[in-house]
């Protein structure tokens, strides 16, 4: 039997920090439906740029509206869904809060700010930790 080949997903995420540091995280569910803090993200949807899914993505899973400031390095991680093998490379975006302009969608159970320590306590993915990690380092040099 042949080895099915690799899926490449690619999506688009924000880093919101409001004026006072903290950020902006969401409660999610993984793969087997366990509670997860995480930064919103999700796929770039047909003619979006990655930039525009961002934001959208921010708006739906937190109800914040935001503005980007710059964009932040990619991150590419694998990981397995229904027997396949996908590599996923999600670009991110710093962002500064605007407006809450409403709730968080279906896909979010809770949405909270936090700052920098309680952040990475929380944050379970290394790929998040190490985002985090380097705009604190960055922010503070």
């Amino acid at each position: 039997m042949a080895e099915r080949r690799p899926i490449f997903e690619f999506s688009a995420g924000g880093l919101v920090v409001d004026d006072e540091g903290r950020v902006l995280l969401i409660r999610a569910r993984d793969l087997r439906n366990r509670p997860v803090w995480t930064l919103p993200k999700g796929t770039l949807m047909t003619g979006e740029t990655s930039e525009q899914a961002a934001l959208r993505e921010v708006r739906e899973e937190t109800g914040w509206r935001c503005e980007p400031v710059r964009e932040l390095e990619a991150v590419t991680y694998w990981f397995q869904r229904g027997g396949a093998r996908i590599q996923k490379t999600v670009r991110w975006f710093l962002m500064r809060p605007v407006e809450k302009e409403g709730d968080h969608d279906h896909e979010v159970d809770e949405v909270a700010w936090a700052d920098r320590d309680e952040a990475l306590n929380r944050l379970r993915y290394h790929s998040d930790r190490r985002l985090l990690t380097t705009y604190y380092t960055n922010a503070a040099s």
